[in-house]
């Protein structure tokens, strides 16, 4: 399934999932303004065609005192396909790190790095992330304050999502 053989009704069924992955079959045909078979047989081609990756619950970090979110701009010493999956295969290992993106520009690496505080990010790349081999430079940007925060992608872009969707 493309993009662009997603009809309004998968937008809405999309939309929905993406605000809120625990809701019900029902509730989601009412939304999507089918009955509830056709609309598990949607959910399920949602997913099998790769436009639902999975589901998870939103955790607040900061209740479980992980206190310091940090995007890192990692550089490394090649740009070699060898070095680039030498440090792919070692980050995978680390929890702190929850997301990598290959980049252009400046550095070859973006992560989001989550951790208890300060301390603890700056053990985490002098023991860790700078003792990767091809590491030569982690350029460190600490968030102070989360003003924005949505999951997924923007649905409202889509064609044929009606702006007058309402949760």
């Amino acid at each position: 399934m493309k993009t662009n053989k997603l009809d309004a009704i998968d937008k809405r069924i999309l939309k929905k999932l993406q605000e809120n992955g625990r809701t019900s079959n029902v509730e989601l045909a009412k939304i999507a303004g089918i009955s509830a078979p056709p609309c598990l047989r949607r959910v399920n081609i949602l997913e099998q065609n790769g436009y639902i990756d999975g589901y998870h619950a939103d955790i607040n970090q900061l209740a479980l005192g992980f206190e310091v979110t940090v995007y890192a701009h990692v550089t490394l010493s090649s740009v070699s396909p060898q070095a680039r999956n030498a440090f792919k295969e070692k980050i995978i290992y680390y929890p702190e790190i929850r997301e990598c993106y290959l980049m252009t520009g400046e550095s070859d690496f973006l992560l989001k790095i989550i951790t208890k505080d300060w301390e603890a990010y700056q053990d985490f790349v002098s023991m860790k992330l700078m003792a990767l081999e091809y590491v030569t430079h982690v350029n460190s940007s600490l968030t102070l304050k989360c003003l924005k925060k949505e999951a997924g992608i923007p649905l409202e872009l889509l064609d044929n999502l009606k702006e007058t969707y309402t949760s």
